[in-house]
């Protein structure tokens, strides 16, 4: 088969083209070229790749050129995601890679009354964007006609098995009708990945364009040892002082109240302007921030993992992980919000002594080892306050029991010689 160079070799109809080219996409990526002939010529198809890699693209496009035009009130393809920001980018997404058709692309979620998702629905909808959970619960209420969906995307199927959606995607696939075409993608391939693609994919072909949990090459990942929190502080106030080089960052933290924290300082030294994002903030004020994000009104969002996969921007210039994931594929898809659509980024990664034990299980992960860096003498590093050291030490005793049970800890030893 002859190298597909550009979106002109997939034979796809002038509207599809025409938005394709005002979107930006200069030449396909490596799963839209895999995936697009395979999904047009009505394959089912399992597309492994990371995030960044224009997977939904590979998706979207086949889906467009099956359903073509509107056509009667009722959806005739489906696509699955496991939350409303990945709902509602690819419901955009979507949008705007239809623009010159008819056709009504409709996002449905929880966190908000269903009505007016109703009401949309009843107006006459082609294609269907959905969480699982949303979208049983229309169609139970008798709000969801299902007899004429022809096509089923199943997307971020990793995140929707951690997130225990396997109940409501079975009474999904019993609800809509047997005879249609099958896709799921997903960034890692893992055993219940793997379950779900045997319940309901029909002699797949499976697409992997990179090693499941690889970091993302166009990205330049970099670890810093710094010895706390203060000294991290100190450290993300002295790589955001360089706004030539931080102009569009993403900062992760791991929980709420750091993420808050963090917030709270940078604004406090105009470091932004900056805005904050995690569960326990409201969907709009979410969304909103998202869309100031993305429009360039913001140079700093400060996240936890809630919305490390849900958020497509390009021109993010850096990510910083203020702190260090324990859920190891988390990294990858925080490092994926830069380095996106053949552009180059950078990745950060502060690591304290008790970090440690979480980046090389990462390395392990990704394959890779991350180049170490030392902290500019700029920075100012502070003594670890008693409380943290305390802190560390304990975590750090904690991991090692995990790796050796019969490990007793330093804690157990200074509680021997106190004894004696």
């Amino acid at each position: 088969m002859a190298a597909i160079s550009s979106f002109e070799d997939f034979k796809l109809n002038k509207q599809l083209l025409s938005a394709i080219a005002d979107a930006g996409f200069e030449r396909p990526t490596e799963i839209q070229q895999k995936c697009i002939p395979i999904l047009m010529g009505g394959q089912e198809v399992i597309g492994i790749a990371q995030t960044g890699t224009g997977k939904t693209a590979a998706y979207v496009i086949p889906v467009l050129m099956k359903v073509r035009y509107a056509q009667g009130v009722e959806p005739r393809a489906i696509i699955l995601a496991p939350t409303k920001e990945l709902t509602i980018q690819i419901a955009e997404h979507t949008k705007q890679l239809s623009k010159y058709t008819d056709l009504r692309i409709l996002p449905i979620y929880g966190g908000v009354g269903p009505k007016t998702q109703i009401e949309a629905i009843q107006q006459g909808v082609d294609i269907l964007v959905a969480t699982p959970g949303r979208f049983m619960e229309l169609y139970l209420k008798g709000d969801i006609p299902t007899k004429q969906i022809k096509t089923l995307v199943l997307d971020e199927a990793d995140r929707m098995m951690d997130m225990g959606f396997m109940p409501q995607l079975r009474r999904i696939f019993e609800v809509i009708p047997n005879k249609r075409q099958n896709m799921l993608f997903s960034a890692t391939f893992n055993p219940r990945v793997e379950k779900l693609s045997a319940e309901f994919l029909e002699f797949p072909i499976r697409i992997e364009v990179t090693p499941p949990a690889t970091a993302a090459s166009q990205v330049h990942q970099e670890v810093y040892y710094v010895p706390n929190l203060k000294t991290k502080i100190n450290f993300l106030e002295h790589l955001l002082s360089d706004r030539e080089t931080f102009t569009r960052v993403m900062i992760f933290t791991r929980n709420k109240g750091t993420a808050d924290n963090v917030f709270h300082y940078l604004d406090r030294k105009d470091l932004g302007p900056v805005r904050v994002i995690h569960s326990n903030k409201g969907q709009n004020s979410r969304i909103n921030a998202v869309n100031e994000f993305k429009e360039g009104n913001l140079r700093v969002l400060v996240s936890t993992d809630v919305t490390a996969r849900g958020i497509d921007v390009t021109g993010v210039t850096h990510v910083i992980n203020f702190d260090v994931p324990v859920v190891y594929d988390d990294y990858v898809h925080r490092i994926g919000r830069t380095g996106r659509a053949f552009h180059e980024g950078t990745a950060i990664t502060f690591v304290t002594d008790a970090e440690l034990y979480h980046i090389k299980k990462i390395e392990r992960l990704i394959r890779e080892q991350i180049p170490v860096k030392r902290i500019p003498k700029a920075v100012e590093i502070t003594e670890t306050s008693f409380e943290e050291a305390q802190a560390m030490a304990r975590e750090i005793d904690r991991q090692k029991r995990k790796e050796n049970p019969d490990f007793k800890g330093a804690f157990h030893e200074k509680g021997k010689a106190k004894k004696k």
